[in-house]
């Protein structure tokens, strides 16, 4: 029998929401502009990652070295083709089994927040209609250090008044678990087994998941 959790902690993209393929398309067009080859099997090393360090990422793919100027003016114009497909989301993009959880878990009065890489997460729980059922957010506009370093579950828990060991973190990026069991909290992988290794446990879709045996 699994401890009960007094909190659970999301990652946004992939988890919440199925945002991964807009960054893919918008870090597509940068590669293209680059003369680089990117492929949705590259994609995967993204997942998870800052903006800065995804395009030193891509920039590895590719083999080129750039000023800090002009990377910057490539993230800020991934981010802007990212924010352009975004800003048409609705509550229809929300994944399946994410909605029945977060009711669940707001019966039973277990503290929620969002624990996410991305700046961009204040619209996306806006468009998607689900900011009211989130305590506190820790992304990428109130922490400095990105995944696998675990300060943005860290600061959730700090937010949420509790524990790093009564939280449980849901995760779709190999660099989300590592940060999750680096905080000493229990990690669900949503995902594929051999894609997130170190979970506690994996799903394919918060839709399969028994909740009852965590909260």
């Amino acid at each position: 029998m699994h401890k009960k959790y007094r909190a659970a902690l999301f990652d946004l993209d992939g988890v919440l929401v199925d945002t991964a393929k807009y960054h893919f398309l918008a870090w597509h067009q940068i590669a293209e502009s680059l003369g680089i080859v990117f492929t949705e099997k590259d994609n995967e090393a993204l997942k998870g990652v800052s903006r800065m360090e995804s395009l030193d990422i891509l920039l590895s793919i590719g083999g080129l070295n750039l000023n800090d100027e002009h990377k910057k003016e490539l993230a800020d114009r991934k981010n802007q083709i990212y924010v352009e497909y975004i800003s048409k989301l609705t509550q229809k993009d929300i994944l399946p089994g994410v909605l029945g959880l977060l009711e669940n878990l707001k019966t039973k009065e277990i503290k929620t927040a969002i624990g996410s890489a991305s700046k961009n997460t204040p619209m996306i729980i806006e468009k998607l209609e689900i900011k009211k059922y989130f305590q506190a957010i820790s992304d990428g506009n109130n922490v400095s250090k990105a995944k696998p370093d675990p300060e943005v579950f860290i600061k959730a828990a700090n937010m949420l008044g509790v524990e790093t060991e009564e939280c449980v973190v849901f995760e779709d990026a190999k660099a989300g678990i590592q940060a999750a069991k680096s905080a000493g909290m229990y990690a669900v992988g949503v995902g594929m087994e051999e894609d997130l290794p170190g979970a506690n446990r994996w799903v394919t879709s918060l839709s399969e998941l028994d909740h009852e045996i965590l909260f």
